[in-house]
């Protein structure tokens, strides 16, 4: 099938001279383009329409897995007819292997695995070899370590009606691809059978199994049945099973494998008893032998992909097979806030290997864990054949890959060094940079005269927010000022400080001021944050201060005004980009203003001024010429589960949610323990909102049952309950 895309939009503004110039690159065959797209200019439908003419299988990657689930979502609804998928890491809580000589510690690698995610990730696995129509939206987590595409697609077990195959084969197939059987318990990567029926239910399906009929040793008939119920949902005339595992080799190669595994083992023994290190050899023997003993009898172990080498025969040091491996070759990469995304792929090799060198060097593993590793930079840019950086803030590694001389240097404005020019991009000048290191260049051989394609008109005809610099004495109070001005016409505010602790503190003295203000840091968790912003644009509160959440990704239109506190302190969270991206957080308002508190204009400040100016008066140009009245973008909230319109109808919903134990009391606990269940249910599905809403819930039920503070032990609450 092709890509077809579905909406109710239309290309307005830039957007359709941007995906335009973009496909015309892309068939050009360039391998670097850029979509300079400010916020709220539809930067999303523009790599929709890029996919959809392109026709051909896409990875998305974005830098986290919020914004990959947000992106996930547009485009299942672009797409409702194609193969969208999504690939992150499958651990909601991961502690790697580490050894800390100094101290003598070895950290065990413990982690959580999120079934559902780990479902996405072989669904995905298993539509790239058997689609063309794939559209993956992934984290840095694809240029991890990963089993080989060709042992995965050799281990899939094709069953087709009338097919001549014997229940029993059909049986050692699948445990040979890592199903389990479970005649009682039956969940995802286990199957049950009943005389002459197999039901089967894959590891990349949610709420469906596959019913495989025998007549002899022939399949009668093959059906899709509903997994609580087992009602047949449809019959299909054949059904191909992909492995329950990653990770999965043939019988042939895991025995290659464990002889190549010892005789490394004996080797590394060898070298460590000949200098001395008896510790580290007497070590390494007991866990490589426990290891082979447990893939010898099980067909894995823990922490297998350590093995991964032998298992797929790589020589030291060649790179892994990952995700984009299993891509045809033709496929098309699109980064999302590429100046974040690009630098993380950057990174990701060092940090891995300065780890597992300590585990190697101590006995903790051998030397061909160091092969189990994300794809160092060069490598994934060979993977990668024609890549789109999307940003409304590009980096230089972009700006200098998507120019047609490409000589690796850094464009610069007049004397100061520039990561893009604001006035013009259509006349940048490349100079050889004095303080930095040349950008690495690649494919400097070029089909085309691409630059960079700006996006810069936004369908509602808001203008970029107006700049106003203040001073710093007196910061704070001008801060209260300006908010107080703001809330009294409903509108929100954001204010980015320099450490959580001023955050924290700033808070508190907004609240002493009677403003009504919550902060948000890295410290909140991923619900709680979700639920922050939440009640900021239902108007709980109204003004909202953070560090650098306040950037990349979020959609908050009814914010007008951003404060930037300490402006001209320049660093990671003062620089150009972190500037233009904080400021656009108040690009989606009529009034939005951005107050930069400064005593010095720094470069990244007059930096910022530059682009604005520019975005907005190409914007105003746009809207004059057409006639356009600027509005703000209206997009409903969410309400919670606990807004009521009065206490007594409050009680009544929340007396229908509850367990009835006997005719007036109400086991609460139970109660609660199946809501946080839900909760870990609905945040596993990505359904943040709705785990933040259920979290509501919960605490509205514990604050009636008087079980909000002191012990929370069951026997006691209960009875606490009853006696209330």
């Amino acid at each position: 099938m092709s890509f077809q895309l579905v909406s109710d939009y239309s290309a307005k503004g830039d957007q359709e001279q941007a995906f335009e110039k973009l496909v015309k690159s892309l068939e050009a065959g360039n391998a670097h383009q850029t979509l300079l797209g400010v916020t709220g200019s539809g930067k999303t439908f523009s790599m929709a329409n890029i996919i959809e003419r392109m026709g051909r299988p896409t990875l998305v990657m974005s830098h986290n897995k919020t914004l990959a689930a947000q992106l996930y979502s547009e485009f299942r609804n672009f797409f409702p007819h194609n193969a969208v998928e999504y690939f992150v890491s499958y651990f909601d809580y991961y502690q790697p292997e580490a050894y800390i000589p100094r101290s003598d510690t070895y950290i065990e690698k413990d982690s959580s695995v999120n079934e559902e995610i780990e479902r996405l990730r072989l669904s995905t696995m298993g539509s790239l070899l058997t689609r063309q129509d794939v559209l993956v939206v992934a984290s840095v987590s694809c240029i991890y370590g990963l089993g080989s595409p060709d042992d995965y697609e050799g281990m899939m077990v094709p069953v087709w009606q009338g097919q001549e195959l014997a229940r029993d084969d059909l049986l050692g197939q699948l445990v040979s691809i890592l199903f389990e059987r479970n005649d009682i318990a039956f969940g995802r990567g286990k199957f049950r059978v009943r005389g002459d029926v197999v039901e089967v239910h894959p590891a990349y399906l949610e709420d469906t199994a596959i019913r495989v009929e025998f007549f002899g040793d022939e399949v009668d008939r093959i059906s899709t049945i509903d997994v609580l119920t087992g009602a047949v949902i449809e019959r299909v005339d054949k059904h191909t099973f992909f492995p329950a595992k990653q990770f999965v080799s043939s019988a042939e190669k895991m025995q290659r494998a464990m002889i190549a595994i010892r005789a490394e083992m004996k080797e590394r023994i060898e070298l460590f008893e000949k200098e001395g290190k008896l510790i580290e050899a007497q070590r390494l023997k007991m866990r490589t032998e426990y290891d082979l003993e447990m893939m010898q009898e099980m067909g894995f172990c823990q922490g297998i992909e350590n093995y991964s080498r032998h298992i797929t025969g790589r020589a030291p040091g060649e790179r892994p097979y990952t995700l984009l491996d299993f891509f045809p070759d033709d496929f098309l990469v699109l980064m999302d806030e590429s100046h974040v995304s690009v630098p993380q792929i950057r990174g990701m090799y060092e940090g891995d290997m300065s780890r597992k060198k300590s585990l190697v060097e101590h006995g903790f593993r051998l030397p061909s864990a160091l092969d189990n590793r994300p794809l160092r930079f060069n490598e994934f840019m060979e993977l990668t054949n024609q890549r789109v950086y999307v940003s409304a803030t590009p980096g230089p590694f972009e700006v200098v890959n998507s120019r047609p001389d490409n000589k690796g240097c850094i464009p610069v404005h007049g004397n100061k060094e520039r990561g893009i020019d604001p006035i013009s991009l259509r006349q940048l000048r490349i100079v050889p940079s004095p303080t930095e290191d040349p950008v690495e260049a690649f494919d400097v051989a070029r089909k085309g005269n691409l630059l960079i394609v700006e996006q810069i008109i936004r369908p509602t005809g808001l203008l970029d927010p107006v700049l106003t610099l203040k001073p710093l004495a007196g910061q704070i109070d001008a801060t209260i000022e300006l908010c107080q001005q703001r809330t009294e016409k409903g509108e929100r505010v954001l204010v980015t400080t320099l450490t959580k602790r001023t955050a924290e503190d700033l808070s508190e003295y907004l609240q002493g001021a009677g403003l009504k203000v919550r902060y948000i840091h890295a410290d909140i968790d991923a619900v709680e944050r979700v639920e922050i912003l939440r009640q900021l644009r239902a108007a709980e509160f109204d003004i909202l201060v953070g560090i650098n959440l306040l950037r990349e990704g979020l959609d908050l239109p009814e914010v007008s005004l951003v404060c930037i506190l300490d402006a001209d302190k320049e660093g990671f969270l003062r620089n150009e980009t972190s500037l233009i991206q904080t400021a656009g957080r108040a690009a989606r308002h009529i009034n939005g203003e951005c107050v930069l508190f400064c005593d010095e204009v720094t470069d990244s400040i007059q930096r910022l001024i530059d682009v604005t100016e520019y975005r907005r008066g190409r914007q105003k140009e746009y809207n004059e010429r057409h006639n356009i009245t600027p509005q703000s973008v209206v997009r409903a909230v969410q309400k919670s589960l606990h807004q009521y319109q009065d206490d007594r109808s409050r009680a009544e919903k929340l007396n229908r949610s509850l367990v009835a134990e006997e005719a007036s009391v109400y086991d609460a606990v139970n109660v609660l323990s199946e809501l946080e269940q839900e909760m870990q249910e609905a945040a596993t599905r990505l359904e943040f909102e709705r785990a933040a809403h259920l979290r509501d819930q919960i605490k509205e039920l514990k604050k009636r049952a008087g079980l909000e503070k002191g012990e929370s032990r069951p026997g006691k609450e209960k009875e606490a309950f009853r006696k209330k």
